[in-house]
């Protein structure tokens, strides 16, 4: 098993990259979280990593933590969850919100990432409930009461933006900021990147 891979970041073309480890060029399928976190190209990276073997082929996915690789680890396990399904969700969800959506049964946040429909919402929100202790994600912080950040979070949603970009610009904005503030300043960030 491959656990880990440091070298070179050749090549960005999402959801897949390209990691020159000594000469030998490592094709990696991130999810979009894992994406965004990478360097320039040309700098070199590292990612945790996990080695699938089929009959036909050898894949190879990378995450920019453990958490992501543990989640991914876990989604694959449930029944009619593939590594393209769980890689869909890191890349809609961050490892926190998937988890949170799990903690309060909101299957409608898990249905908003493409390609996951009702049925295969409410398999992971049976199926993830019983296994959050087993990830290290810290559960009573994740469902702690709303904050200006959740209600920023939500604002943006109901704009349209998905889990990700709305993260990243609550991430950028002020800490200290009003709801309105914040809301504005996300605004201005995702305008800028599209």
């Amino acid at each position: 098993m491959i656990g880990r891979i440091t070298g070179i970041l050749l090549e960005k073309h999402p959801p897949q990259v390209l990691l020159d480890v000594q000469g030998i060029g490592y094709e990696i399928d991130v999810p979009m979280s894992t994406f965004y976190d990478l360097p320039a190209t040309g700098v070199q990276a590292t990612l945790y990593t996990h080695l699938l073997i089929r009959e036909d082929v050898h894949l190879l996915f990378g995450f920019a933590t453990e958490s992501e690789r543990q989640t991914f680890r876990q989604l694959i396990k449930i029944t009619g969850v593939g590594a393209r399904t769980a890689l869909a969700l890191l890349s809609g969800l961050s490892v926190t919100d998937l988890y949170r959506a799990v903690g309060e049964q909101d299957s409608t946040r898990l249905i908003r990432v493409p390609g996951i429909g009702k049925k295969t919402a409410e398999r992971l929100l049976l199926e993830l409930r019983d296994k959050l202790g087993t990830t290290g994600i810290d559960l009573d912080q994740s469902l702690s009461k709303p904050t200006n950040g959740s209600d920023i979070l939500n604002a943006l949603l109901s704009l349209g933006y998905n889990d990700r970009e709305a993260g990243w610009a609550i991430k950028q904005t002020a800490s200290n900021a009003t709801v309105s503030d914040g809301i504005r300043q996300a605004l201005q960030l995702l305008s800028k990147e599209k």
